[in-house]
């Protein structure tokens, strides 16, 4: 059987985003649908003095643009954000060990486009936690349909019979459009996360994976669901 999980472009994603990544063989990253505005395609929320706050890539887009073809506005933006980062997470406790990926992943990223962007970050986070799964992008295969259709056609393309999917989509998608094309349809669980030692003010689940890794460093894994806590040299 050969499980795989879809779900859009998003940058900096929560630790949910990653556990359907180690839960599947294949992860697909949905970029060739339309961007949405002030959504997780180009923002994520960090901790700050305490509070939540948005750290957003500005992008420039029309109203038709799919997502892979969204390009960022400001070619400094990783600049902002990392400094950003530095001032409010300089303290967290495996911040020291953490500074050099993050930090490293924040110098090379140099595309001009938000998909490649979010991608890049995607697979080399999924690295630091020791997840394994192969990460591709809906834009590199040859499919058609409409919504469950397009998702049933991506399960075809990529050779998947079993499709992971987040809690949200259960208000469309189409169970009945899955079981005639013998795709067992699976659900992901985000209830129940432990909470871990994060810095300042009340906890919050719903932050970037960047939160847990600055506060836990290669225990991150002991807060997630499908991940392991890793070994970091």
């Amino acid at each position: 059987m050969k499980k795989i999980a879809i779900l859009q472009s998003n940058y900096i994603p929560w630790k949910g985003y990653f556990d359907i990544i180690a839960a599947v063989d294949e992860f697909i990253i949905y970029d060739d649908v339309q961007f949405t505005k002030n959504d997780w395609r180009n923002r994520n929320k960090i901790k700050a003095s305490g509070q939540v706050q948005w750290l957003t890539i500005p992008v420039r887009h029309s109203i038709s643009d799919r997502i892979c073809d969204v390009k960022v506005s400001f070619s400094d933006w990783n600049t902002k954000h990392w400094k950003t980062l530095q001032m409010n997470y300089s303290r967290a406790a495996a911040f020291r060990d953490t500074v050099e990926f993050v930090g490293g992943l924040y110098q090379s990223a140099r595309s001009a486009y938000l998909s490649e962007i979010n991608a890049e970050f995607i697979r080399a986070i999924s690295g630091f936690l020791g997840i394994d799964t192969k990460v591709t992008r809906s834009s590199d295969y040859r499919y058609s349909g409409d919504r469950s259709e397009k998702l049933i056609a991506l399960c075809k393309a990529a050779g998947a019979n079993c499709y992971l999917s987040g809690p949200a989509a259960k208000s469309y998608l189409d169970e009945s459009l899955f079981e005639q094309e013998n795709i067992k349809v699976e659900w992901m669980d985000y209830s129940d996360y432990p909470e871990y030692p994060q810095m300042g003010g009340p906890f919050e689940h719903g932050v970037s994976i960047l939160d847990l890794i600055f506060n836990t460093g290669s225990s991150a894994g002991s807060f997630m669901k499908f991940v392991k806590p890793v070994a970091h040299s």
